[in-house]
């Protein structure tokens, strides 16, 4: 089973840009490990503020030991991203069968 995590999150008033850099950063460093099977962020419509985060993982041992690997290196350099979110976010991590999540198919990122 690959573990999805799922972030619904809102930046505080002038926080929008660099907290988008932030977990552009974060998705980014998650792609490059080792059991990341993807990581990808979303904007509302519009002007939203609202942002979607979403990464897969092969397991729940990889989930968690990438987030931890975040916590003492992204986290420890940059103040983490809580003191520029609007409020707490919305977080769900779901259990996808291995078979369903690779038959998505993803369109190329430019």
């Amino acid at each position: 089973m690959a573990w999805v995590e799922t972030i619904v999150c809102s930046s505080k008033k002038g926080t929008d840009a660099r907290l988008r850099r932030m977990l552009k950063a974060r998705q980014e460093f998650k792609r490059r490990q080792d059991g990341c099977i993807g990581a990808w962020i979303g904007r509302g419509p519009g002007d939203s503020d609202m942002l979607l985060v979403q990464s897969a993982f092969e397991s729940a041992e990889d989930w968690k030991s990438i987030s931890k690997e975040i916590q003492s290196t992204l986290d420890v350099e940059d103040g983490g991203i809580e003191g520029l979110l609007l409020g707490p976010p919305l977080v769900g991590i779901f259990e996808i069968p291995n078979d369903q999540l690779q038959s998505m198919k993803f369109a190329d990122q430019p």
